[in-house]
């Protein structure tokens, strides 16, 4: 072994040693070991930040914006709406959340979407009574495995493949992972319709601030302008548009205010109707509805666009200044540049139109406001945050947009008409120029540590192919597999691979992997194809800890999940995936 090879299996020993310590970051872990590479020389300068350049890198970061873009849109919350009024038994409901999460998952980031479903499952779990541990562990699990049928779905799927065209000239296209995903996916899903019974069913995870504050339905106003989609319809059907998640509490026509209601009640310009509901059925019946709500003029009057308005929950606290005072009064925008839409009061509910009621300590405030001033007006107005809301009151949501710049994204690659690269980048330019997402939003959605992981690790990895050292552990592996069937070594990898996931990033896992594995099958005498994919198998399914992947992390929290709750679920089903991929890879790509 010569001193490069030792310095470089050194570099890659102590990175790994500090990303299971976990007291620095894996992006810093990440730009040490690239600093000591450049210092003990494995690395030359010129080759330095040569990973930021990489595909995989603008593939990766493309791939986030897409994905939020894709999630904001909304369009598959409205899917998911009237089968979470519908779906009662638990089989049922397992099936439907975990399969949509999992085809979801290989046509965005796995992680954005079990985010964008999250909000359905907790829902479910509170009408049917059970506890949301039950839903969300097989959820993350299943954007796991359907992150493996696309190339774009999961980011080893695409080191992957980058790391093929390196070695062979030929990358992964788009739909190559998809015999194997889908063969894993099916089984996988199958597996936890059933094994949801080997996950506790007394976890319940820890009560929010806004929960302790036992939020109710809001009580808000709006007008029905001209021209409104609501204008000549009934009350009925306005409660339709919003899936029937609120009620019309009265209606002011002529300002005299109906003392009945009725569902066949015809809604009429200039009308001002008293809603109440939870804010997302709000949202939508002021947006089908085409109505404007009270002091909805924020926006306009500053000029500002969507994206710099927020709206967020607080609580009115016994010292606010605003306790005792009616809402007509206080002049919220006049005096402070913020717009109150909604009020709830626990245990009452409150008939008086919004103007005239009268603010006591306990109230939960729906607020809307610029950005940047929004959390200095509330602490000095004496309101305690509760949690900030992404909701876009009044306005439509260009639903269809992202799907369609997705899909032809998907469409040019599969057809070889452009790389991924080029393909995915023109995708997220497309959803800012759209307005699926705003510029802001596109930044906030691209983690950032993680493309300076991979910008930082790709010469790292490298280090180890030009110094020989993978040529050396190819060589120590075959004398390891020397005897085994090709089923054999190709399990070894992946098992390798699912061994480290845990402690290392899945990303980092692949960078060091791949090389490893492809040498490993050139010294058998085996083409890597297979060997390639049981690494992004392998670094894609971890199912035993909270930390290898952040599906994993994410459900954590909301599910009131223990460390030792993963691999009660998580070991049968790794067990599952080895011996359902091993013949799945070796069908699809023979050595």
């Amino acid at each position: 072994m010569t001193a490069q090879q030792v310095l470089a299996f050194a570099i890659v020993g102590v990175m790994m040693v500090l990303f299971i310590w976990g007291r620095l970051r894996y992006d810093v872990v990440a730009m040490l070991a690239l600093l000591a590479s450049l210092l003990a020389g494995t690395v030359s300068p010129d080759h330095a930040f040569t990973g930021f350049s990489d595909d995989i890198v603008i593939i990766v970061g493309s791939a986030l914006v897409v994905s939020a873009a894709v999630s904001r849109s909304g369009i598959i919350e409205a899917g998911l709406r009237w089968l979470v009024r519908k779906l009662t038994t638990m089989g049922v409901q397992l099936l439907v959340l975990v399969g949509t999460v999992t085809l979801l998952s290989s046509l965005v980031k796995n992680i954005g979407a079990l985010a964008m479903l999250m909000p359905a499952a907790l829902k479910m779990a509170r009408k049917s009574g059970q506890s949301p541990s039950l839903y969300l562990m097989p959820m993350s699990f299943g954007s796991l495995l359907g992150g493996l049928i696309t190339l774009v779905g999961t980011s080893p799927n695409i080191i992957v493949s980058g790391v093929r065209q390196e070695m062979t000239g030929q990358p992964f296209r788009m739909f190559d992972f998809a015999p194997v995903g889908l063969g894993l996916s099916a089984v996988g899903v199958t597996f936890l319709m059933f094994a949801w019974r080997l996950l506790p069913s007394d976890r319940r995870a820890t009560a929010s601030l806004g929960e302790a504050v036992k939020i109710s339905d809001y009580n808000t106003e709006a007008t029905v302008p001209e021209r409104s989609a609501a204008a000549g319809r009934t009350i009925g059907a306005l409660i339709g548009m919003a899936d029937g998640e609120i009620t019309v509490t009265g209606l002011i026509r002529g300002g005299e205010r109906r003392k009945v209601v009725l569902f066949d009640t015809v809604i009429e310009e200039g009308d001002i109707l008293l809603l109440r509901g939870e804010p997302d059925g709000l949202e939508r019946a002021v947006a089908k509805g085409g109505l404007a709500m009270t002091r909805h003029d924020t926006a306009s009057r500053l000029e500002l666009p969507a994206s710099k308005i927020g709206v967020i929950e607080a609580v009115t606290t016994v010292t606010s200044s605003l306790v005792g005072k009616s809402v007509g009064s206080i002049r919220l925008f006049d005096e402070q540049g913020i717009s109150l839409l909604a009020v709830s009061r626990s245990g009452h509910r409150m008939t008086e139109r919004l103007s005239q009621t009268r603010l006591q300590a306990g109230d939960v405030l729906l607020l809307q406001g610029p950005v940047e001033i929004l959390p200095e007006r509330i602490r000095s107005l004496g309101l305690l945050p509760l949690a900030e809301r992404s909701l876009r009151i009044g306005s439509v949501r260009k639903e269809l947009m992202p799907i369609l710049i997705l899909g032809t994204a998907m469409g040019l690659t599969a057809a070889g008409i452009l790389p991924v690269a080029i393909a995915f980048f023109g995708a997220a330019v497309l959803m800012i120029l759209s307005g699926a997402i705003s510029p802001e939003g596109a930044y906030d959605a691209v983690e950032w540590p993680l493309l300076i992981m991979l910008g930082s690790l790709i010469p790292v990895s490298e280090a180890l192919q030009t110094t020989g050292g993978t040529d050396l552990i190819g060589a120590w592996l075959s004398d390891v597999a020397t005897g085994l069937p090709v089923w054999g070594a190709v399990a070894l990898i992946m098992v390798a691979a699912m061994a480290v996931t845990p402690f290392l990033n899945n990303a980092a896992t692949v960078l060091v992997m791949a090389p490893i594995a492809v040498t490993f099958a050139g010294t058998l005498g085996y083409a890597p194809e297979a060997f390639l994919m049981a690494v992004a198998v392998g670094a894609g399914c971890d199912f035993l800890t909270p930390i290898g992947h952040q599906c994993n992390t994410l459900v954590m929290g909301p599910g009131g999940y223990r460390f030792s709750d993963y691999p009660r679920l998580g070991l049968p089903l790794s067990i599952l995936v080895v011996l359902t991929g091993v013949p799945l890879i070796l069908a699809v790509w023979p050595v």
